[in-house]
């Protein structure tokens, strides 16, 4: 997976820790961001990887909206991302 690309999907839901975001969007954001971080900079196989963006993915999907226009700009940014490297990561299977 490009590592570019992981810090991104991270820094993006970094980015919504400092937006007035709704409480139960706040609680998934928190976890994805969590696991976003490992996958980025934790030497994992590619399958691990690949496993922790795919839950970055569905924790995003828990949720429609944050309540804060700037915050759901980098969540659909990131999940537009991990989309992405899943996609690529099918692709190099």
């Amino acid at each position: 997976m490009d590592e570019d690309r992981l810090h991104a999907l991270h820094e993006h839901l970094e980015a919504t820790g400092e937006r007035p975001v709704e409480r139960t969007a706040s609680r998934w954001l928190g976890e994805a961001e969590a696991i976003a971080l490992d996958a980025a900079i934790t030497d994992l196989a590619p399958a691990v990887r690949r496993e922790r963006v795919g839950k970055v993915a569905e924790l995003l999907e828990e949720f429609d909206s944050t309540g804060d226009e700037k915050a759901d700009e980098h969540v659909d940014a990131a999940r537009s991302l991990a989309a992405d490297l899943l996609a690529e990561s099918d692709a190099d299977s």
